[in-house]
């Protein structure tokens, strides 16, 4: 059962979905035992209303009062289990959703890194919160809630079976029927829901992509066109919602008449037993509430295939997360003193583009050297910059890290080894102690000081709150120099082997560029990358790798 708007079967959806559910057992189990004794209260209720009813007109003997109290009882613990479900349901369920998210993103971080990627951030964003938050529920409150349906359906249909066999296989006998219809329905409405999801990702990711760029959209003068293109994917939106709904409304519709039209005529088959005095009037009390019982089922069943719906959706989108390949698992890698980066025959291509952008490239990048690698924009240098951190791999030829001991083919349990400053602001929202902690988690202040120091970053001490500095997003109230000199203090924390830095002294001065190089450089014993366009650079260095654009 696969079409072109679903890219899973259903049998493929289910298995991921039940992998989903390990370590929600326990949520799960709760919330099915509150619903099995939800629903013995619930028949219990309608014993006692009838008992209390027959007492009340003389057809049963008994105390009125004691029929009442039990009454009250049971509805006392019908609020009782209504609130330990809620209490359930929110403080488990958000631990549920917390532990998925975490899952999710686990995986998302440690797949292989595509190069261009597929999907936007917001869109991903909105999977890892909406549909998270959807599969989450339905597998601790949706399918938990499905073993006390069947249960309240059973108990009701052997109660009223009890009572009266024909209505009973009267009723039963249409529900059939909804199920075959409902087949039908989900197959379109989830085609439906599809497209109103997709519209709601891509709505996300303006949102996102707006507010990231603000400044750039106000000095373009661009805000009526950004607005402008948010109520044309919201227009798109709304008109997807309103085909699902009015698809829904009918559905509904159509399932509601057929079971209105049997509480009817349970209501008059009830009525023409109580006239001809073969049926009390408890009686007929609780066998108009044991039919209610047993449309509910049918009722919560018609509201599982719309959750079904929406879930298989989710599930999907969370699924199509997963479709990158993980990258190498297993314990870092670390090669002891001074390491080197050889190419050897080195050939890329992105997989959308036919020409190589970097063609059988032989460097030795050797142990304790500074190297600057210059090109046109273009030419391959960020390219170089992912193949030496193994986020890409090679077509053809090969990449190894080495010491005096041993050489290994670069992957990505060799990472360890190696430190990357990329280019432009790459702050994170905090404070500057957290930025710095991202490089060294357990960095003592002094640490982090020295780093501040060496990178010529001193004027974080004259900020009030020192390291406690709050940098807004993208280190926002940061000027572009001294983003760059906090986030090359994060990477000299780091304190490895290999040091690549992209353009990380773009934004600096002259002055302040130089004394930089000489304090990154005062060191011979750490293999210094410089990807640059700043000839300037390449003084400082002692090597130089010169890429080309291939015409």
């Amino acid at each position: 059962m696969r079409s072109e708007q679903n890219k899973y079967t259903l049998r493929e959806i289910m298995r991921w979905m039940l992998r989903a559910w390990k370590g929600n057992y326990l949520q799960a189990s709760i919330n099915a035992a509150i619903g099995v004794l939800d629903v013995v209260v619930s028949l219990t209720q309608v014993w006692a209303v009838k008992n209390a009813i027959d007492i009340a007109s003389g057809r049963h003997e008994g105390s009125i009062y004691w029929a009442v109290g039990i009454m009250g009882l049971l509805i006392l613990a019908t609020f009782a289990l209504g609130i330990s479900g809620t209490w359930v349901q929110n403080i488990l369920g958000i631990r549920a959703q917390n532990r998925m998210q975490q899952q999710m993103l686990d995986r998302i971080l440690r797949s292989e890194w595509q190069g261009k990627e597929k999907m936007h951030s917001g869109d991903m964003i909105n999977r890892l919160e909406s549909d998270v938050s959807n599969v989450v529920n339905f597998l601790t409150t949706t399918i938990p809630s499905l073993l006390s349906t069947l249960c309240l359906f059973v108990g009701a249909f052997a109660y009223l079976f009890s009572m009266d066999r024909r209505l009973a296989i009267i009723i039963v006998i249409l529900i059939p029927l909804f199920l075959i219809l409902s087949r039908v329905y989900i197959k379109r409405m989830r085609q439906l829901n599809r497209k109103v999801r997709e519209g709601d990702s891509r709505v996300q990711s303006i949102l996102q992509e707006t507010l990231q760029n603000r400044m750039l959209i106000k000095t373009l003068e661009g805000d009526d066109e950004m607005v402008g293109r948010l109520e044309d994917t919201q227009s798109e939106l709304r008109h997807r919602v309103v085909k699902r709904t009015a698809f829904s409304v009918f559905s509904r519709l159509i399932v509601n008449t057929g079971f209105a039209f049997t509480y009817l005529l349970a209501f008059l088959w009830a009525a023409l037993r109580l006239s001809a005095d073969t049926l009390t009037f408890g009686g007929m009390t609780a066998f108009l509430q044991l039919v209610n019982r047993i449309q509910s089922p049918a009722r919560q069943m018609t509201k599982l295939i719309p959750a079904a719906v929406s879930v298989f959706t989710a599930a999907e989108r969370l699924m199509e997360l997963e479709e990158n390949p993980l990258e190498e698992q297993g314990e870092p890698i670390w090669l002891e003193g001074s390491c080197g980066i050889r190419f050897s025959n080195v050939s890329y291509a992105y997989p959308d583009d036919k020409e190589n952008v970097i063609d059988n490239l032989n460097f030795d990048f050797k142990p304790g050297t500074c190297t600057a690698v210059l090109g046109e924009t273009g030419a391959g240098k960020t390219t170089l910059i992912r193949i030496i951190m193994a986020l890409l791999h090679p077509n053809s030829g090969g990449v190894t890290i080495y010491n005096k001991e041993k050489e290994k083919t670069i992957s990505p349990r060799l990472r360890c080894n190696l430190v990357y400053v990329p280019q432009g602001n790459t702050l994170m929202s905090g404070t500057i102690r957290d930025n710095l902690r991202l490089g060294k988690l357990d960095a003592t202040d002094e640490e982090m000081k020295e780093a501040l120091r060496k990178s010529c970053a001193d004027f974080v001490f004259e900020l009030p709150d020192g390291l406690d500095s709050l940098c807004s997003e993208k280190g926002a109230g940061l000027s572009e120099g001294q983003a760059q000199r906090i986030a090359i203090a994060r990477a000299l924390l780091r304190n490895r082997s290999v040091m690549i830095f992209d353009e990380a002294t773009s934004a600096l001065d002259m002055d302040t560029e130089r004394q930089l190089l000489n304090n990154i450089l005062e060191s011979s014993d750490k293999t210094v990358i410089f990807i640059t366009h700043r000839m300037a650079v390449a003084d400082y260095c002692n090597a130089v790798l010169k890429i080309e654009r291939n015409k």
